[in-house]
Parts: structure tokens; C-alpha cells; sequence
């Protein structure tokens, strides 16, 4: 929720969904689940469903509290810092030849590595060298897939904090190269 920069992925595309199911980022780190669907999917009758933390006050308080803050400002925010992250990101791929691609929306973005941008092979092992130097430095990162560095940093992020990681970053690639 929020972290494209849209309150969900599918409001970037021409995509009306008839249901949506949501869980991690609705609670804040607490246990709740929803689904969401069209008025003409939901007509069970009462009690045809039950759930094993349904109806949890505090998880339903937190979940609240979480789309306020997300309607309030964060999801803009992970949209303008996303893209800032994006730019400094692909400022890199212009520097370093390894870096064979950067994508992504908002604060979910991917960095993929490979051995040079002719061959795009994949480099897992420079990868996982920049992912320590990362960490060495301060900044926890993690990996995705084979080859990529996947940034989801919270959604409170800011520029500053952007400019400190990606300084980080590119010394962490330097150091691996």
C-alpha cells in the first residue's frame, strides 16, 4: 500500500481489479488481512466466513491509522522520493557499466547487475560483494531474484536520506568492481 506511489500498484495502469487483497502493508507490522472486492462479489450471507484474527480491535485501530497517514502524505511522498531515489539510481548506471538496469515505481525499485551492459549477463557475485560492501557501510539492502538489489526502504524516507544511500551505494560498487 502506498509504496508505488499510488496507493495501489494498479492505479499506475489502466486496471479497475475486482478484488484486492491486502495484508502486510494495512497493518503496520500487525496481524490483519483484508479483502476487498465489488459489492456484487461480496454477498455472502453473515457468518458464511470466518477468520482466525477477524474483527481484532487493535489490528483494525492500527490499520485506520495506517490508510490516514498513507491518504496524508505518505503515498505522495513515496512517489517524489521514489523518483529522486530512481534518478540518483540511474546516475549510477550512467557511472558503472555492471549496472544493467534500474527499475521501478515509487520506493520499490530494482537494480540489476550484470558483467557489462553489451552481454547483460547476469552477475550474482558482484552483487552479493555490493550487498556486503552495503552493509559494511550502514546501509541494509537486499537482494532479489539472481542479480538485483531491490530498494523498498520506508515510506517515510526522505531526499536526504536518499543522497546518504546512494553515496553508499556507489562507494559499495566501487569497493566490489
Amino acid at each position: 500500500m502506498g509504496r508505488t506511489g499510488k496507493m495501489f500498484a494498479s492505479d499506475h495502469f489502466d486496471l479497475k481489479p475486482d478484488i484486492v487483497c491486502i495484508a502486510k502493508g494495512i497493518g503496520s507490522g500487525l496481524p490483519i488481512g483484508v479483502c476487498v472486492a465489488r459489492a456484487d462479489l461480496m454477498d455472502w450471507k453473515p457468518g458464511a466466513h470466518a477468520s482466525t484474527f477477524g474483527g481484532n480491535p487493535v489490528c483494525i485501530a492500527a490499520s485506520l491509522k495506517t490508510i490516514e497517514l498513507l491518504e496524508n502524505g505518505l503515498v505522495q511522498n513515496s512517489a517524489t522520493v521514489g523518483a529522486y531515489l530512481k534518478s540518483g539510481l540511474e546516475k549510477l548506471m550512467r557511472k558503472y557499466d555492471c549496472i544493467g538496469d534500474v527499475r521501478g515505481l515509487g520506493l520499490m525499485i530494482g537494480v540489476e547487475f550484470v558483467t557489462d551492459r553489451v552481454s547483460n549477463k547476469p552477475a550474482p557475485e558482484l552483487r552479493d560483494r555490493v550487498e556486503v560492501a552495503c552493509f559494511d557501510r550502514g546501509l541494509i539492502i537486499l537482494g532479489a531474484g539472481t542479480n538485483t538489489i531491490r530498494w523498498s526502504p520506508p515510506l517515510i524516507l526522505t531526499a536526504e536520506n536518499v543522497d546518504v544511500a546512494v553515496e553508499i551505494f556507489d562507494e559499495a560498487i566501487a569497493a566490489s568492481i
